[in-house]
């Protein structure tokens, strides 16, 4: 038999997924991280929600922070406890709403890595898309690099979603916030190569309408999209292994290196705030020169 706290905790969980509508991924961390905190809890004595105070949470993260955890890590479980304690406030479950007192972890942004673009263009231009599986892999690197979109975004892409035409693709992202992102002529071709010699030889009754499908034919799952990255960057040698996340960073870094505003490289991206664009502003020393010696008024030097 469950206690209380555990209770809340899975009625939290039906509350996320039917009204918040957030990712599985963050669904998934989010109970994760509060099953630990019922466990502590449970090790102190406390198993009713009505019990939980600013001291406990406290001693849970502090707790946290002995056993080694990351700031990302102690970052995203606090987000977690004061989302959890503002729904049991709300529903009447807690007089005073204790996770306003908790403070926030600094998080350090580390960077991933990048290529260059000459690593990029040796990736893509050098790949072996023989048979079905190097069709659909092509195209799933062209995209990724090409549009930036998220791992996620990628495979939960339908065939429909791509306008050739206008060379652009329609993206759902966190929150399922729709977005219309530009397409390159490389990743549209790659994916019209893929969906004319590729997709047919895998695609099954259960199939539908997935843009990119996994060996037996379902809809292609990140961890195989993880999978297929770096199993392709080993094979180019010279080249950084990176994830899908890492491609989608090279792709922000290029854009901006290339004379993009960081409002536009924002909206590509999907994010919902310019702060989080920002990090991806690392453009070369030579190229900030660059644009200070052709922009300010003084930035060119005197022969």
């Amino acid at each position: 038999m469950t206690e209380p706290l555990e209770d809340a905790v899975s009625e939290f969980g039906r509350h996320l997924r039917a009204e918040r509508d957030v990712s599985p991924h963050t669904l998934r961390a989010y109970l994760g991280d509060l099953a630990d905190l019922c466990a502590y809890a449970a090790a102190t004595g406390v198993t009713e929600p009505a019990e939980l105070d600013v001291s406990l949470l406290r001693a849970w993260l502090a707790r946290q922070h002995a056993l080694g955890r990351s700031r990302a890590t102690l970052a995203r479980r606090t987000a977690a406890v004061r989302a959890f304690t503002r729904h049991l406030h709300r529903r009447g479950l807690l007089e005073n709403d204790p996770g306003l007192l908790l403070g926030t972890p600094n998080r350090r942004r580390d960077l991933p890595g990048v290529l260059t673009q000459d690593d990029a263009a040796r990736l893509l231009d050098t790949m072996d898309a023989q048979g079905s599986l190097g069709l659909r892999d092509l195209a799933v690197l062209e995209v990724l690099y090409g549009t930036g979109v998220r791992v996620s975004e990628l495979c939960g892409l339908d065939i429909d979603d791509l306008d050739t035409g206008r060379r652009t693709i329609r993206v759902f992202g966190k929150g399922g916030r729709e977005r219309t992102v530009p397409v390159g002529e490389p990743a549209v071709r790659a994916v019209q190569d893929w969906l004319r010699a590729g997709r047919p030889a895998l695609a099954t009754e259960d199939s539908g309408p997935a843009l990119f499908l996994g060996a037996r034919g379902g809809r292609l799952h990140p961890t195989s999209a993880r999978r297929i990255v770096h199993s392709r960057i080993s094979e180019v040698g010279q080249v950084p292994d990176l994830s899908p996340h890492g491609l989608r960073h090279s792709a922000a870094t290029h854009l901006l290196e290339g004379g993009a505003d960081l409002r536009s490289v924002q909206e590509i991206l999907g994010h919902a705030s310019l702060q989080t664009t920002q990090i991806y502003t690392h453009v070369s020393a030579d190229r900030l020169k660059q644009v200070h010696r052709q922009a300010h008024p003084r930035g060119t030097r005197p022969d």
